[in-house]
């Protein structure tokens, strides 16, 4: 379980104690179920990380609402967006496994997690992930209740693919951004789990050791690749 479902868990035991003691027993029950829900809310169980190489794994767990082109800085990327429902597991996960090159918090609207201008509205933290040559970003979106976004990384930190980076609180977006020649494995309207569901693969690096004197020819498997002498 996160750490904060003690805190609102037992907060609301301790309140339906003293509800007890000032009135009777039956008001405390709204309490003690408030409480039962902030301690299942917040759990987080453990995940079987997929080891494909390639592999970019889904950072939350929801229903897969959109699959798309966009623009990211000046760039055209694959979009997937993952709405997170009050019943969904909230601990988000890195979609691979790498070095963190940048962390944004952009402070925004709070409208419907569902929306497709929510994207670009909302209050978001973005994070990008470089490995093995790719960079892949991912969005934590919060949503039309969701008031706070836990992102427990900095910049120049490691993290493997699936690791536990963060939260987003009561209802929330993510959207995973990454390059246009990998193979989408899901569409709109699947349902995915953090860490465990592989989005997309993408084309590996395959290292080539050539012959004393001869140039390198490095390419991605399944085409050929640029040369490095």
């Amino acid at each position: 379980m996160v750490r904060d479902g003690y805190y609102y868990g037992v907060g609301c035991l301790l309140a339906a104690v003293i509800v007890t003691r000032l009135a009777a027993w039956p008001y405390a029950i709204p309490v003690l179920l408030l409480a039962a829900f902030f301690l299942w809310f917040f759990r987080d169980p453990e995940r079987q990380i997929p080891t494909l190489p390639g592999a970019v794994v889904s950072p939350g767990d929801g229903k897969v609402t959109d699959v798309s082109v966009v623009t990211s800085d000046g760039t055209s990327r694959n979009r997937i967006s993952i709405f997170l429902s009050v019943f969904d597991v909230h601990v988000n996960r890195s979609p691979i496994a790498g070095v963190i090159r940048d962390v944004r918090y952009r402070r925004g609207k709070f409208l419907n997690a569902m929306g497709a201008n929510s994207a670009e509205e909302n209050e978001q933290n973005i994070v990008t992930v470089e490995g093995e040559g790719r960079t892949v970003i991912f969005k934590q979106i919060a949503g039309l209740i969701a008031r706070r976004i836990v992102f427990n990384f900095k910049v120049g930190d490691r993290v493997d693919c699936g690791q536990r980076v963060g939260l987003i609180k009561f209802g929330s977006r993510v959207d995973v951004l990454f390059d246009r020649d990998a193979a989408i494995q899901v569409k709109a309207g699947d349902h995915v789990k953090g860490g465990a569901t592989v989005l997309a693969s993408l084309p590996i690096t395959l290292p080539v050791t050539p012959p004393i004197g001869q140039t390198v020819h490095a390419g991605r498997a399944g085409g050929a690749g640029g040369s490095l002498k």
